[in-house]
């Protein structure tokens, strides 16, 4: 039988960390479970990824105790139904902007009569049908994650009313995508000002607030600075690393 996903802000859990997954293959998310991450997001926005990979990705993290996330390519209610029904912990939703986006998504999320979602209790979330009825809706409507995403200074400033939305269970902080869209790097104080907005705002709220990084530095960094999650890495880039460092030891190049 098809039990709920873990947690993932237990109390007792610490700042959960997880990672990027864009690659195919289901040894990405077995290694990262192996690694000891808490969660995965499974990326349908900035990979080639397809739906069945999503769906063989989301039964491995289940299997090994990760929370599967998946980083949805648009405001797609289709797309969302059936990865929640495919299991699921969650939806990251790519440049929530306002206050009607953030309820439009969450509605998308929810069931009737706090959503939209349709009944799918054949699916893999609903055991196959075997799952009763009442355990699918209230995991749909209480447990599984919208987490939209805050990618421009509009959603910046709109973050404490987007936050505020009931079925809005915490933000991620596109720092790249946020740069890109006010034309300055990721260190001007402009960006930086933002980004502690919306994370003071999270704060304020009461809701995790996460961020994305690519090292350990940068990841140990973003959980002093209070950020509630944090995606580190993804499984192309770490592999990409390795087999340069090792290719540049063995033939003594400078790195």
């Amino acid at each position: 039988m098809i039990s709920d996903p873990p947690e993932l802000f237990a109390a007792d859990r610490g700042v959960p960390l997880g990672s990027w997954i864009k690659m195919t293959g289901s040894e990405s998310v077995e290694i990262a479970a192996y690694a000891g991450f808490d969660f995965v997001v499974i990326d349908l926005e900035h990979s080639m990824l397809s739906m069945s990979d999503a769906y063989r990705h989301i039964v491995v993290a289940a299997g090994h105790g990760l929370v599967p996330l998946v980083r949805i390519p648009s405001h797609d209610h289709g797309i969302v139904q059936r990865v929640l029904d495919a299991g699921a912990g969650g939806v990251l939703v790519p440049h929530v902007d306002t206050v009607e986006q953030a309820e439009a998504v969450v509605r998308m999320v929810r069931f009737p009569g706090d959503g939209t979602r349709g009944s799918g209790g054949t699916s893999r979330a609903g055991g196959w049908g075997l799952r009763p009825r009442q355990d699918y809706l209230r995991f749909g409507n209480e447990k599984a994650l919208c987490v939209p995403q805050l990618e421009s200074e509009e959603a910046l400033r709109n973050a404490p009313g987007i936050l505020a939305v009931e079925g809005v269970d915490a933000v991620l902080i596109g720092a790249a995508d946020l740069a890109l869209s006010m034309g300055v790097g990721a260190g001007d104080p402009r960006h930086t000002d933002l980004v502690r907005s919306g994370l003071n705002a999270a704060r304020a709220a009461g809701r995790p607030c996460g961020t994305a990084v690519g090292s350990a530095t940068a990841a140990a960094e973003a959980i002093t600075q209070g950020f509630g999650f944090v995606v580190a890495g993804n499984d192309t880039t770490l592999l990409a690393r390795a087999a340069t460092t090792l290719v540049q030891e063995v033939r003594g190049l400078p790195a």
